[in-house]
């Protein structure tokens, strides 16, 4: 295993300005100035690439633990709301492969206040190119994958 970013859990520890863990998680978060800043995360101790790589504990513990870290970043930033969310894998959006749960701060006077996390996954030029549209190759492998039973 690589170095991992949330696998330091003492600079975890060290750089957050709100933090909080249970047996099984962390959560940390940061003051940047940033349009994030006060947003934070809650990791796994253990390294898991993904959300889907969570023990049952794990999971339980980081939801454990959501409970605990709101009320904390409510009384510190007052956010109007807030996003909570996995990114995984590449095509997810994930950039650090160590699970991790995105608590994001919102407020109403923000310029996307408003717009939630799938927003810009509904916008028109998300839309996937049709998989039956001819040089796609998406459809003469369904076709060959349908004739051999798969």
């Amino acid at each position: 295993m690589d170095w991992c970013t949330f696998c330091d859990r003492d600079g975890f520890r060290r750089d957050s300005v709100v933090f909080a863990e249970n047996d099984f998680a962390l959560f940390g978060n940061l003051e940047d100035g940033g349009p994030l800043s006060g947003s934070g995360v809650i990791v796994p101790k253990a390294h898991r690439e993904t959300v889907f790589d969570l023990s049952a504990d794990e999971f339980a513990a980081t939801f454990a633990l959501l409970r605990v870290v709101q009320p904390l970043l409510v009384e510190r930033y007052n956010p109007d709301g807030f996003n909570v969310g996995w990114n995984c894998y590449g095509a997810g959006g994930q950039d650090v492969p160590h699970a991790h749960l995105h608590v994001l701060l919102r407020f109403g006077d923000e310029p996307r206040s408003g717009y939630g996390i799938r927003w810009w996954l509904r916008q028109p030029e998300n839309t996937r190119p049709d998989p039956e549209a001819p040089g796609t190759g998406r459809r003469d492998f369904d076709v060959v994958a349908h004739r051999r039973g798969v």
